[in-house]
């Protein structure tokens, strides 16, 4: 049977073996989805071997990047982020291509755009991983003014000690990118000064899993919108879908 899947570790909190399992049900297709947690990414070439059924795999922290050097090439999105969330398994003449894709700019555009309001014109961008680099990428197309930050302070970043009331208040757009409160980890959040959020503040966390995290929470409490990353989600796995089955 034709496979598809996830890479990531840990992979506990995922939803996506249930969404693609509940989408091929419903739409008759013969395929299964499962999960593969690697402890390391050094496994990833045997689980290749190991898995001939195998059509295409989407990818979640830790390895967003750390997949890349494994990948026989990237299309111009992932190579200008640097960041891959799906794989296409690309055969022909016997010999398998694996193709690398970002489609958490899709995903995270198209969510972003349905809560975005004219006054969020400047934003925070929590955490530098690779999900950050799909965000910064959208921020750019979109011609939001955007602020980094990281737990360390770096070149172009901001630590979460240099977050006053003005800078929060100044930037009305929070994204969290960092696993912060995600199953099981759920009483964790950001370290930001949550008193200086107001109802013009948009929050929005690509976490998804619980569906309102202690970030959102908190946001929510001071009268922000919030948004959890589960239309993200669904946007980039069907994204995802749409690359697996193109004609090759």
């Amino acid at each position: 049977m034709t496979c598809f899947g996830l890479i990531g570790y840990p992979l506990g909190h995922s939803f996506s073996v249930s969404y693609f399992t509940r989408k091929f049900e419903d739409q008759g297709i013969d395929a299964s989805y499962r999960n593969f947690p690697l402890e390391s990414i050094s496994g990833f070439r045997e689980l290749i071997l190991n898995e001939p059924d195998l059509r295409g795999l989407n990818v979640t922290v830790p390895y967003k990047e750390k997949v890349i050097p494994h990948l026989d090439a990237l299309n111009q999105t992932s190579r200008t982020i640097r960041a891959v969330n799906t794989i296409a398994f690309c055969r022909t003449g016997g010999r398998l291509s694996l193709i690398g894709y970002n489609t958490d700019v899709i995903g995270f555009e198209r969510s972003l755009k349905e809560h975005l309001r004219p006054h969020h014109t400047k934003a925070l961008v929590l955490g530098t991983g690779g999900s950050s680099k799909a965000v910064v990428f959208v921020l750019d197309a979109m011609g939001i003014g955007y602020r980094r930050i990281s737990r360390s302070r770096g070149e172009g970043l901001l630590n979460y000690e240099d977050l006053s009331r003005s800078v929060i208040s100044e930037h009305s757009l929070i994204i969290n990118t960092t696993p912060l409160g995600m199953v099981p980890d759920v009483d964790t959040c950001p370290g930001i000064r949550y008193d200086a959020i107001s109802t013009d503040h948009l929050l929005f966390d690509l976490v998804y899993n619980p569906e309102k995290t202690l970030f959102l929470s908190r946001g929510e409490e001071q009268g922000a919108t919030i948004v959890n990353g589960y239309d993200m989600l669904v946007y980039q796995a069907e994204a995802s879908w749409e690359i697996w089955n193109k004609e090759r």
